[in-house]
Formats: C-alpha cells, sequence, structure tokens
C-alpha cells in the first residue's frame, strides 16, 4: 500500500558554482573574524605596555625634621651691690661755650655722693665692701688720682719756632691733653686754653706725638687723666 513514495515538493539540486561561492564566502567570514580578534588582542596588549611604561611609583617622603626645641632661658645674674663710697665726676674734653639744656628726667644729683671718701665710685648709701664699677675709658682729674701724670724723663719738648727765636719773641701756650695708661697724648683731645702766638701752638701740637708721660694711677692701677700744662717759650739771655 506504501510502497509508493510521494514527494511534497521538488528538490533542486545545487550547481557546483554556487556551492564554491558559498564556501569561499563563509570562509572570509571565517578569516575576519580570527584576524579582527587577533588585532584586538594586538591592541589590548600595547595599551597594557604602554601603561606599564609609564606607571611612575611615587616613593614615601620622609617626615618634616622636628622643630628645635628653644634654648632654656640665661639664669638671671643679679648686679654687685654699689659700695660704700662717692662718685667720681668725668673730665670734660670740650668745655661748652654754651649753657646746656636742662634735663628735668634724669635723677636728682645726691650732694652726699661727692663726700670724697670711702670707695671711688660707690655712693654714700651704698655696702660695706661692695665692687665699684671699673671705668676703663674715663678721664681723671689731677686732684681725682692718687698719683697724677709726669713728664716722662728724657721726653721730647717742642720746637722754638725759628722765625719767633729769631724776632726776640718769646711766649706761653696752656694745653690741655688726655694722657691714656701708656703715658702717651690723646692728639685728639688737644686744646689751647690760652696762647700768645699762633706758631707757639703749632709747635706744641707738634711735639704731642713725640712727648712721654709717666701715667697716672689709683688703687695702684694706670688710669687716663686730664691734663693742663703750660709751655713756655724764652729766650737764654
Amino acid at each position: 500500500m506504501f510502497n509508493n513514495l510521494i514527494e511534497s515538493r521538488p528538490v533542486k539540486q545545487r550547481s557546483f558554482g554556487a556551492s564554491v561561492v558559498s564556501t569561499t564566502f563563509h570562509v572570509l567570514i571565517i578569516a575576519g573574524s580570527i584576524i579582527a580578534t587577533a588585532n584586538a588582542g594586538m591592541e589590548e596588549e600595547e595599551e597594557v605596555v604602554q601603561k606599564v611604561d609609564f606607571v611612575e611609583v611615587k616613593q614615601d617622603e620622609p617626615p618634616p625634621p622636628e622643630p628645635d626645641a628653644p634654648p632654656p632661658p640665661p639664669d638671671a645674674v643679679a648686679a654687685p651691690p654699689p659700695p660704700k663710697g662717692f662718685q667720681v665726676l668725668a673730665a670734660p674734653v670740650s668745655i661748652p661755650d654754651v649753657i646746656p639744656e636742662i634735663d628735668l628726667s634724669k635723677a636728682i644729683t645726691n650732694e652726699a655722693d661727692f663726700s670724697g671718701k670711702g670707695v671711688a665710685g660707690g655712693v654714700a648709701a651704698g655696702v660695706v665692701g661692695g665692687v665699684a664699677p671699673v671705668v676703663q675709658d674715663q678721664p681723671y682729674f689731677d686732684f681725682q688720682v692718687e698719683k697724677p701724670a709726669a713728664s716722662a724723663p728724657g721726653s721730647a719738648g717742642p720746637r722754638y719756632p725759628d722765625i719767633l727765636r729769631s724776632g726776640g719773641v718769646e711766649g706761653e701756650v696752656l694745653a690741655q691733653f688726655v694722657v691714656d695708661t701708656t703715658g702717651r697724648v690723646d692728639v685728639s683731645t688737644f686744646r689751647v686754653l690760652r696762647s700768645t702766638h699762633a706758631l707757639f701752638e703749632q709747635a706744641v701740637r707738634s711735639s704731642l706725638p713725640n712727648m712721654r708721660f709717666l701715667p697716672a694711677e689709683v688703687g695702684g692701677r694706670k688710669v687716663k687723666q686730664l691734663v693742663q700744662q703750660p709751655f713756655v717759650f724764652n729766650l737764654q739771655r
């Protein structure tokens, strides 16, 4: 009964050319997929390599140095108490020719501090056994020193001006200057207090650097002294 099979649609036979075209098309699709996958892998690898090449590892920075601790405050040193004694007046090297202004802000001078009794440099209300400040640059008057300055033996004197000698002119110069602790004259302090001729003044001024003195002393210590010394120019007759 079923010996005869009935075909619903007729089967078309593929030609050889169509098979070749189909195969080629599929091969191209597969090859393109492989190439695209390979290229994508290479691009990804390049990106990874480039990223690795430009990566910089930040090193740990050292911690900032700790600030130095402030030094401890110096120990307070109390000034020694002034001794019981008297003040010493400073000798004025240049005497002003005008009356100075009065400074009312200064402390009132205590007359008892200038009694001349006790230790030089002290005050009337000082402490017995106190230490007086040592003043090295202060010149003293002749009445304030125990041993006044005096001309050294063989010290040079001023030269008589020839023009005044030949003219028979005599004269005198009263000069003021400071003798330092080495016995030399501080020429910058030279001042003429009285003179009979300008050439005599010049002669005295020129001779000061070559003069030598025995320095003044206070308590066995050499000090500066303000000296007023006359220079007399007389002709032997």
